[in-house]
């Protein structure tokens, strides 16, 4: 499955965005997925995860209570809504394919989408 992300850019501390990750294949129902991020000389962190039917929700601890995961898969597209964002948001986020515990494996994630917060 293909994933597209949007919805990044440079946003003042305590702001918000929201993140979409877009799917390209019909099968995007029966898979958990996830959100994950990097910056720059460091590797990939799990940020968040949603199961299949959108009825689980897993957080990093320093993004709960501030961000929200949710899909709609009749339209095959998965959310972040990141809300009171600091600059240690900072970073290129991805959306990937599969739960918290093997994503890495499908190896399947989009191209990113950069999130800056700064003031």
């Amino acid at each position: 499955v293909q994933l597209v992300e949007s919805g990044g850019g440079l946003v003042r501390p305590g702001g918000s965005l929201r993140l979409s990750c877009e799917a390209s294949a019909a099968y995007f129902s029966f898979y958990d997925m996830t959100w994950v991020r990097q910056v720059p000389e460091k590797g990939l962190e799990w940020v968040s995860t949603i199961n299949f039917d959108g009825r689980r929700q897993w957080y990093l601890d320093s993004v709960k209570g501030r961000f929200t995961i949710s899909r709609d898969n009749t339209e095959k597209t998965m959310y972040l809504q990141m809300n009171s964002l600091k600059p240690e948001d900072t970073a290129m986020y991805y959306c990937a394919q599969g739960g918290q515990r093997d994503w890495r494996q499908y190896d399947n994630r989009g191209q990113g989408t950069q999130v800056t917060v700064s003031s």
